[in-house]
């Protein structure tokens, strides 16, 4: 994915918030895990099974035709990876970041070896992303069917006389679909919708923009190895029955960790914030309680413009001590001059998925 077009990343980002926005994220990794040795109606749920030892979503209360999101824990608690988790019926197929692919798949068959005699490959295929309020209007016009999805559902359609798989799910906060499809279809496939004249390409710099007002983490910036679900703020993404007194308590690796988090509190905070100026605060920045105030109380995990907004936005990790609220204000040290920032809730966007 380049970082921009030629009409460049602001009028991409603004054009997915107003019309519809074309990703190219392809580099994404698209994992298939089959188990032959059990009859089809039943094969996809023992590797759901499997899956929860990882991933602390409830994942055997997904039906087919479904997808949910998941955080793959290390036995620390801290994230290896955060990904989709797709129910195809008789298998399962994720979808995880590019740079994480191939210690996925490792991952993976080194947790299942000896326990279930899965089969796990990267599939060949594009992964187009088409985001904002007109995209449903924009794919319906190339394949029917898709309107009828919901928010996180999916299914398989045709275009072109290929096979697509297409789930109403997205990064950007906006209604959209990501569409997985044979390479050879690609190019012929963002063609007609280009030809619609109701979306455009977007590239990297939009999309970051985007997700960040939307208020989703990034992974290898919000969240990596050395930090918990909880240090993430993403205690959502751990299914109720997962939780302490649920009735699947556990039973996945780094759980220790996380429920006791959950419990008694992580040593940091994922928090939110608007700037009082229009000069960007960029990840690695350190904040300050006070402006004159030498010890840093956290730092930047995410920062930009935020065009939807009017003012450039930050998530920023701090110490769990200190106590935060709405309407407060700390400072970051951008190149030794401190710029104010006023903590609010997130999203800085409102989500507009079609539930």
């Amino acid at each position: 994915m380049p970082l921009y077009y030629r009409s460049g990343a602001l009028k991409e980002h603004l054009f997915c918030r107003e019309q519809a926005a074309i990703f190219d994220v392809s580099h994404m990794g698209q994992i298939e895990i089959k188990n032959p040795s059990f009859p089809a109606d039943i094969a996809a749920e023992t590797i759901l099974s499997g899956l929860e030892q990882l991933i602390p979503a409830d994942l055997l209360s997904l039906p087919a035709g479904r997808q949910r999101y998941g955080l793959l824990l290390t036995p620390e608690g801290g994230i290896a990876d955060d990904l989709m988790v797709m129910h195809m019926g008789d298998h399962i197929r994720l979808v995880v970041n590019a740079a994480c692919v191939e210690k996925d798949m490792d991952y993976l068959r080194g947790h299942f070896e000896n326990r279930l005699p899965l089969t796990l490959k990267q599939l060949p295929r594009a992964l187009v992303a088409v985001q904002g309020p007109m995209a449903e209007t924009v794919l319906s016009e190339l394949i029917a069917g898709l309107a009828d999805l919901a928010f996180m559902q999916l299914g398989h359609f045709s275009f072109d006389g290929h096979e697509v798989q297409i789930s109403r799910s997205g990064y950007t906060g906006e209604d959209g679909f990501e569409v997985s499809l044979p390479h050879a279809a690609a190019r012929s496939f963002v063609e007609a919708i280009c030809a619609t004249g109701k979306a455009e390409l977007a590239g990297f710099v939009a999309r970051d923009s985007l997700r960040l007002e939307a208020g989703l983490c990034l992974y290898g910036q919000d969240m990596d190895e050395g930090v918990s679900v909880m240090d993430a703020g993403l205690g959502w993404a751990v299914g109720r029955a997962r939780r302490s007194g649920g009735e699947r308590e556990g039973g996945f690796q780094g759980a220790e960790r996380t429920l006791a988090e959950f419990k008694g509190g992580a040593a940091w905070q994922r928090v939110g914030a608007r700037s009082h100026t229009n000069r960007p605060v960029r990840a690695g920045t350190q904040i300050f309680a006070e402006e004159t105030a030498t010890k840093a109380i956290g730092s930047v995990t995410s920062g930009s413009p935020a065009p939807s907004v009017g003012c450039p936005v930050v998530m920023m990790r701090f110490k769990g001590t200190h106590q935060i609220s709405a309407g407060g204000v700390i400072w970051a040290d951008v190149r030794g001059r401190r710029i104010a920032l006023t903590i609010c809730n997130m999203p800085f966007f409102a989500h507009r998925f079609k539930r």
